[in-house]
């Protein structure tokens, strides 16, 4: 059967929220972004499919995983219904305050979203992710993914003409997942109405709209207009070639051979950056953007713009957080006085970067490491020996979290423990004043030769 084939009901309102996958990156951390009252916050308790059957051997363990990623992705009879305006709408409306001092846009990225934090402003993804289930599908069948995903975006896309759909197989990342559903970023070409509604109503007079964008590369295969697949993704730590050697299995000849390399899925599309421009020439804000060739080079820039700021209005920035993932808090790493470094994920070059920040940076007193176990065992993921080595750069105190220590690494946590690690090794500190639109950008130019950052 094909996907024309299965029968479809007549279209009715689709609730936005819905159509994000509550495992991916966005949705953390836009949940991390706009946390829910104290006690309240059930996302917070959400465990990652890949989390979930523990106690199941290993080959039963997969056939429950792959059930309930069917189960938890977004039904046929929602694709038709997909409005990627109403996702932005639902995004933007996230945010209660009436003004904010400063919006920043761009690729998935925890320290984008600790930076917005550091200014008291919002943060808002100019991509996301939805998974719809593949009957009949398997990890290593890349090829039936992209001909069950053609069908898929194009109907997509003949209701979201503003959008493009970037196509992701991986398994080393999603292990049995992408056996059972097939992984779809859309990303918006125009900027959605909600975002210049937002820029021009809820941006302060003189604030600043802040770009930050991933520039890594990867082969990306054509499949039709708007719709483009890439195998495997840098977030692994892997590169294409090595996905070409067959680390994670794919059936069929060489998988990269005839693609060329474009932005890959967090990248987002380019031609936002003009429109983001305009609008704010027409509003008299200040805009900018920063490119970023590794996730690790944004992390360190704002982990020690953080220490630096902490040092000069309170006398402190010795207590230090390593975060991973989805495991993030922004709010809560501001009441608690501590310096955030963002970890894209468990592979082996973005704990390798923060080795070499922490190498590179006066010793903190007190450093807590907290990995998220990626769900999969590959060779590609760092192993508890490195993430412990991290800690022993404590000038006194270092940790690791034992709960996702025991966990990894197949079995990711819910990001309640981030919030159970920074209250656990961390006491509230006194406020201190946010971070001025001024003093971000100018630290930018300073320290982005240095960064490899490039600002404009």
């Amino acid at each position: 059967m094909t996907l024309s084939e299965v029968p479809r009901p007549p279209r009715g309102r689709l609730r936005p929220d819905t159509v994000l996958d509550p495992d991916s990156l966005v949705r953390a951390l836009i949940d991390a972004a706009t946390p829910g009252p104290a006690g309240a916050d059930r996302r917070l308790r959400y465990v990652p499919l890949l989390g979930r059957r523990g106690e199941l051997p290993d080959d039963a363990r997969k056939v429950a995983l792959r059930a309930e990623a069917t189960a938890a992705a977004l039904p046929d009879n929602a694709i038709d219904r997909i409005d990627a305006e109403a996702v932005a709408g639902w995004l933007s409306g996230r945010y209660a305050e009436p003004a904010y001092p400063a919006v920043v846009f761009g690729s998935p990225h925890g320290s984008a979203v600790h930076l917005a934090a550091a200014l008291g402003g919002a943060w808002l993804p100019t991509s996301f992710r939805l998974r719809v289930p593949w009957p009949g599908g398997s990890p290593e069948n890349w090829t039936g993914a992209a001909e069950w995903g053609r069908e898929v975006a194009g109907r997509i896309l003949a209701a979201n003409p503003t959008i493009s759909v970037r196509q992701v197989h991986d398994p080393v990342l999603d292990g049995p997942l992408c056996g059972a559903t097939v992984t779809l970023h859309l990303r918006w070409r125009r900027l959605p109405a909600a975002y210049s509604r937002f820029l021009r109503t809820r941006l302060a007079p003189g604030g600043l709209s802040l770009t930050l964008r991933d520039l890594r590369t990867w082969p990306v295969h054509h499949l039709a207009p708007g719709h483009t697949m890439q195998l495997g993704s840098p977030v692994s730590g892997l590169s294409a070639h090595e996905y070409d050697l067959g680390e994670p299995g794919l059936r069929g000849t060489p998988t990269h051979r005839d693609a060329l390399p474009q932005y890959a899925e967090a990248g987002g599309e380019a031609a936002l950056e003009t429109e983001v421009r305009h609008l704010a020439a027409l509003a008299g804000h200040h805009t900018h953007r920063a490119l970023y060739s590794s996730p690790d080079t944004l992390s360190r820039f704002v982990a020690d713009l953080y220490r630096g700021h902490l040092r000069a209005v309170a006398g402190r920035g010795e207590s230090c957080l390593i975060e991973t993932g989805r495991l993030i808090s922004p709010s809560r790493v501001i009441e608690h006085g501590l310096v955030p470094y963002w970890c894209e994920s468990a592979a082996l070059p973005a704990i390798d970067a923060a080795e070499w920040w922490l190498a590179g940076s006066d010793p903190f007193d007190r450093l807590s490491v907290l990995p998220e176990p990626p769900g999969t065992a590959a060779g590609a993921h760092a192993g508890l020996v490195q993430w412990r080595s991290l800690a022993r750069f404590a000038r006194h105190d270092g940790w690791v979290d034992r709960l996702a220590a025991g966990r990894y690494p197949t079995l990711p946590i819910p990001r309640s423990n981030v919030v159970r690690v920074i209250t656990q090794r961390a006491a509230p500190a006194a406020p201190v004043p946010l971070m001025t639109n001024q003093q971000v950008i100018a630290a930018l130019r300073q320290q982005a030769p240095t960064c490899g950052i490039f600002v404009d």
